[in-house]
């Protein structure tokens, strides 16, 4: 297990879970659609080691850490609302951060979106297509009113998983982010596991930032988990993860008997598993990436927890520098952490970022 000299302060966590995710979304961008023999035909014995072109560009980022960044601004404009007096729903509020997100992709929805925009829509960057998922996409666009209604699918994949970690961030109470970030991944995917992972990172997210290590956070997280119906399969998958990390070294054959990471279960037992045995953050995240499956998803959830768990000064410095969007990542990490003392001036001043509904 991965150790620090130095224990991160709390910056440093969340600084580490945002732009770790984004890395790890960026790494593994370019193999997401390969199987391991391939990545290894086009990439070396070891597979990727580094940036690799996806999208024209190095160290892109894809619909993971867009749709991420649109989660932060959810819950920083939640932070505006509460200073300044608004009593707003949690879920409309991120349904209306993933329709601007939506709106990004350049895609027709019949629900008229609030002004003014807010930070993220003013980002030029954020507008390019980076693969967004099908069934977030359909779900958005399916939806009618800016509600916390669950999606009409019976989809479990990973694209709930995989942009919640700033639900973890925002939280103290592990049993509050879970809640939270199931419902937030319930307006997208129907599938009690394809939510309830999502409950689960979030929670994770939250015990680690404070401090707990990773295996010692498993537990409580999966006895929150145990309270919610249709919990099991997400549970095993959890389980499987952690106690396959106690049976010898790293090892691409033990990610894919986790499964490919297509849906949720699977996305955060492969990132968790990596982020388990992982010696250095950018081992584990490399382990995450290259196997046959979703390895920008895998990728980003191992990179969300070993950032938070160590900080961002365990990511190597050309990583931190090169990936796309890096500086607008960091902002909104700090944002996260210093919105629970922002005073009424303070909430009034980033309401031109982040205003509330």
């Amino acid at each position: 297990m991965l150790g620090t000299v130095d224990t991160p302060d709390r910056r440093e966590r969340f600084r580490g879970c945002l732009l770790g995710g984004a890395i790890g979304d960026a790494l593994g961008a370019p193999v997401e659609f390969l199987d391991r023999f391939s990545i290894r035909r086009a990439f070396g014995p070891h597979g990727v080691r580094g940036y690799e072109l996806a999208y024209g560009k190095i160290g892109a980022i894809t619909d993971d850490t867009q749709m991420t960044l649109f989660t932060a601004e959810a819950l920083l404009r939640l932070r505006v609302a509460a200073e300044v007096g608004l009593v707003l729903d949690p879920g409309a509020v991120a349904c209306h951060a993933y329709m601007r997100w939506l709106r990004t992709q350049r895609v027709a929805s019949t629900v008229p979106l609030p002004e003014p925009p807010g930070l993220l829509l003013g980002i030029d960057g954020l507008y390019a297509k980076r693969g967004p998922g099908l069934t977030c996409l359909s779900a958005l666009v399916d939806k009618q009113a800016l509600t916390a209604a669950v999606a009409h699918n019976d989809s479990k994949g990973c694209g709930g998983v995989m942009r919640m970690a700033p639900v973890g961030l925002d939280n103290t109470d592990p049993a509050a982010a879970f809640s939270q970030g199931t419902l937030f991944a319930a307006l997208t995917h129907g599938h009690p596991s394809g939510s309830l992972a999502a409950g689960a990172f979030a929670s994770l997210i939250t015990l680690i930032t404070t401090g707990i290590p990773l295996e010692a956070a498993i537990e409580p997280m999966l006895v929150e988990l145990a309270r919610w119906p249709g919990h099991e399969e997400t549970r095993d998958a959890i389980v499987n993860a952690r106690q396959l990390a106690t049976q010898g070294a790293p090892d691409v054959d033990a990610v894919e008997s986790l499964g490919a990471g297509w849906v949720g279960e699977e996305a955060l037992a492969i990132g968790l598993y990596a982020a388990l045995v992982a010696p250095t953050f950018a081992a584990g995240v490399l382990l995450a990436v290259n196997h046959g499956g979703d390895s920008d998803s895998t990728g980003a959830i191992a990179g969300n927890l070993l950032g938070a768990l160590h900080g961002v000064n365990s990511i190597p410095d050309d990583w931190r520098e090169d990936v796309e969007l890096g500086d607008l990542t960091l902002q909104l990490a700090d944002d996260l952490c210093d919105a629970p003392a922002w005073t009424r001036s303070d909430a009034k001043r980033m309401a031109v970022a982040y205003p509330p509904l």
